[in-house]
């Protein structure tokens, strides 16, 4: 006890409030079926994301009050939010939601140290755990935990937001949703303008038993064939930063992978040229041997993948992780097209008979794995320069910088943002081991114009 008061008195950032807001009418008891594009996340962390606003906090009671008040209305919609995680008595997992639950948490907190620059300056997490709840919280503990927790804190010359979203709910494109139905409704809309689709049975029905209801179920040894027993190894330290590419720099590296490009050949997109560029830039910093394997990931939207499509507003999780692997020799001994290739095809193939392997496979054998269970020597892209994240203005500006939390980090995860500066500039936040990231920083190469 005593070290938690001692640990308590360290902290810059004060919570002065922890209350929960539900939908504001009564909605009965709601169910929906956890589905195979869902559970693999459970042994994942909570997706956190921090927005950081400049103004606000002249009037912080009133903008809290404001954020209670519209949450609870948008909530009406999204309930799912306001729920928990259950099983029936099969042992499926399920969301469900019920009058009586306690709904989203909210902390309200202040702090009289950071100002919107200390963080927008900021370019690892450590000044972020403060302002974003539930670090270290697995997605599994939604039996018992909220599935949604926001803290408002005061700055000294801003808001931030911070929220905890539970992963084995919802992907990006779903958060997002949810993110700028709430603003809207914050700024001064009575409805959101367009209601999630919550029927996620109609992308995947199959009834899946897992024997998991405690974190220890979801053990941190878990891994991957590729990972064999890399378990025992303790993780070197990792470091953070985000690379901001702009738009002069994304179409530079852009016409570099497309050129020259043959008449059969069909040109690389923006994000699988950014793509190509950032994997041979990590393979370079950390001075891999060339017969060494590497793995590139991405988890793509399978909204219109899956047969029959479903609708941009699907709530849930519908996205799959899509692996291509190669020697770290051949990558780097080709041009950055190479990479490019490589990429481009995996996306392509993943078709709707690709989908329905992949989760019949996974179905005949549930496993959960851990967030960071990507593969050998891995660059993982998570998030999208298309998500709109500087729309979400809830009535006193667009956010000066968005950014993800302290929670499913590991040496090669990489979260790609629009750039604050807007165009098509990208902003590249990645966590790698300390050294390869020192080799990173001085790599112009791959800065470019940053």
């Amino acid at each position: 006890m005593a070290g938690e008061v001692a640990e308590q008195k360290k902290s810059s950032v004060n919570i002065l409030t922890t209350t929960n807001v539900k939908p504001r009418k009564p909605l009965g008891k709601k169910e929906c079926q956890l589905v195979t594009f869902d559970l693999p996340y459970l042994g994942f962390y909570y997706n956190q994301k921090l927005l950081i606003y400049k103004g606000g906090e002249a009037e912080f009671e009133r903008v809290v009050e404001n954020l209670k008040d519209s949450l609870g209305l948008v909530l009406e919609d999204f309930h799912q939010l306001a729920g928990n995680l259950g099983k029936d008595e099969d042992g499926v997992f399920k969301v469900v939601y019920d009058d009586n639950m306690d709904g989203v948490e909210v902390l309200v907190a202040t702090t009289e140290e950071l100002a919107v620059e200390d963080l927008t300056a900021e370019e690892g997490t450590t000044k972020f755990k403060e302002l974003i709840p539930y670090n270290g919280v697995l997605n599994l503990e939604g039996l018992h935990k909220p599935l949604l927790v926001v803290q408002f804190t005061k700055l000294k010359n801003g808001v931030a937001l911070g929220c905890a979203f539970n992963h084995a709910i919802l992907d990006g494109i779903s958060t997002w949703h949810f993110m700028s139905s709430w603003a809207g409704v914050c700024r001064g809309s009575t409805s959101i303008s367009v209601p999630p689709f919550l029927e996620r049975t109609k992308a995947r029905n199959t009834r899946v038993k897992l024997n998991i209801s405690q974190p220890s179920d979801a053990p941190e040894h878990a891994k991957s064939a590729a990972n064999g027993d890399m378990a025992a190894k303790v993780d070197p330290p990792l470091r953070e930063k985000v690379f901001k590419f702009s738009e002069s720099a994304i179409d530079q590296i852009k016409s570099k992978v497309n050129a020259p490009q043959s008449e059969m050949s069909k040109p690389f997109s923006t994000f699988q040229s950014l793509s190509a560029h950032v994997w041979h830039a990590i393979t370079r910093a950390r001075q891999l041997k060339p017969e060494d394997y590497t793995v590139f990931t991405v988890f793509a939207d399978c909204r219109k993948r899956v047969q029959p499509p479903m609708p941009e507003s699907y709530f849930g999780n519908l996205i799959q992780a899509i692996f291509t692997v190669t020697a770290a020799g051949l990558l780097l001994a080709n041009p950055p097209k190479f990479g490019a290739a490589m990429i481009q095809k995996a996306i392509d193939m993943h078709d709707s008979k690709a989908i329905d392997a992949r989760n019949k496979e996974w179905e005949s054998n549930p496993i959960i794995f851990q967030y960071k269970d990507a593969g050998a020597n891995c660059v993982a892209v998570g998030s999208s320069p298309r998500f709109k994240v500087y729309d979400i203005d809830f009535g006193w500006g667009e956010p000066e910088s968005v950014r993800s939390g302290s929670n499913n980090r590991f040496d090669g995860m990489v979260y790609l943002y629009p750039g604050k500066i807007g165009g098509r500039s990208i902003d590249v936040e990645i966590s790698l081991e300390a050294n390869a990231m020192e080799r990173l920083e001085k790599d112009n190469e791959f800065l470019m114009e940053v």
